[in-house]
């Protein structure tokens, strides 16, 4: 294995382990968030989310900016892409969230305190994905997206915007301050989020992760003979690798995304462990585990179909810019809104 490849390795897990003692401690959460803020209660969350949403972004283009990192190698920038698919696909995602309460990253933390639902929504998200992407769904998937992508002259905000005579760099800048200054505003207005250092050094630096992926994958990975794919923080396709590899190990490779899977575990476990919060939990009824086994699948199936998760899509994806990001989390969020209100409204169940 070559030098940069091992480097890269070593920081997925390092952003892994990161990411999950900060998730098991602010209880960062796309699906948490939504529920706190359309019920009245606690906004706190959602804020968070945001604030992380502005620092990916600024972060992310500034690195973009000043040419160390090429985003337009990722996924997200391209030229061809089928709106309906990603949007279909983060409505599937979204609902699939709240029938599992919670997305595949948060999965993966409460995994980490101990939370046995969570292995179940692991490994059923990991099997749907990996069906998705290569297996018995995949025709269907495939054949969706070639009978309705279409290219596009502009495939990202600041190439929007360049089509009305600003300059690349204009464009980039004013794209990404216009949103960063939005979210900014929208989460420090909130007096209780002011009051929460907790959250708000949660949305920082889940933030700053994002950026570290890229400049790990897209800087510190550039290698002409031995290329890393320039990817970031994102879970679908990475859970389902990650479980592929330990069965599979002697004809697999590590990876960037394997290793933050099993980063964000241990760190979660480790965290856990330190602070007295471990402790084993169970379904409380059939019902519920079929119920959280089906959401999985939802959000295996349509995180592939929208190339990624609330993270993957709605961090690290908006965090290049990309049109088809933002469309993906528009599904996702209507999708997530679909299962905590009106009449598709997922009901309550106890846990025990």
């Amino acid at each position: 294995m070559e030098s940069s490849t091992q480097l890269v390795i070593l920081a997925g897990l390092i952003i892994g382990l990161v990411y999950g003692a900060v998730g098991l401690l602010s209880g960062f959460c796309l699906m948490s968030s939504m529920r706190g803020w359309l019920a009245g209660g606690d906004g706190r969350l959602v804020r968070t989310y945001a604030l992380a949403i502005a620092v990916a972004i600024a972060a992310s283009q500034l690195l973009a900016g000043s040419r160390m990192v090429d985003l337009g190698k990722s996924i997200y920038l391209q030229q061809s892409f089928s709106a309906p698919v990603l949007f279909l696909g983060g409505l599937l995602f979204g609902y699939g969230m709240v029938l599992s309460n919670g997305c595949g990253s948060r999965a993966l933390v409460l995994l980490g305190r101990g939370n046995l639902r969570s292995f179940v929504v692991v490994i059923v998200l990991a099997m749907a994905a990996q069906m998705t992407l290569k297996g018995l769904i995949a025709p269907a998937r495939i054949a969706l997206v070639q009978a309705s992508q279409a290219t596009m002259s502009a495939n990202s905000l600041p190439s929007l915007l360049a089509t009305l005579g600003l300059g690349d760099a204009v464009s980039r800048a004013l794209a990404a301050a216009l949103l960063v200054v939005a979210l900014i505003l929208f989460a420090f207005a909130h007096p209780a989020f002011r009051r929460s250092p907790g959250q708000v050094a949660a949305g920082l630096v889940v933030g700053l992760l994002v950026a570290g992926g890229w400049f790990v994958t897209g800087y510190l990975g550039a290698d002409d003979f031995n290329p890393v794919p320039v990817t970031s923080l994102t879970f679908i396709a990475p859970i389902a690798d990650a479980l592929q590899y330990v069965m599979l190990s002697t004809g697999l490779t590590l990876n960037f995304g394997i290793a933050t899977v099993a980063g964000v575990f241990a760190g979660s476990l480790i965290t856990a462990l330190a602070t007295g919060r471990f402790h084993l939990e169970g379904y409380s009824s059939p019902r519920h585990m079929l119920r959280s086994a089906g959401g999985a699948a939802l959000m295996g199936i349509g995180g592939v179909m929208a190339f990624g998760c609330s993270v993957g899509q709605g961090l690290t994806g908006v965090s290049t810019l990309a049109l088809g990001s933002f469309i993906a989390l528009a599904g996702i969020l209507l999708g997530t809104t679909a299962g905590l209100r009106g009449s598709l409204r997922v009901q309550p169940l106890a846990v025990a």
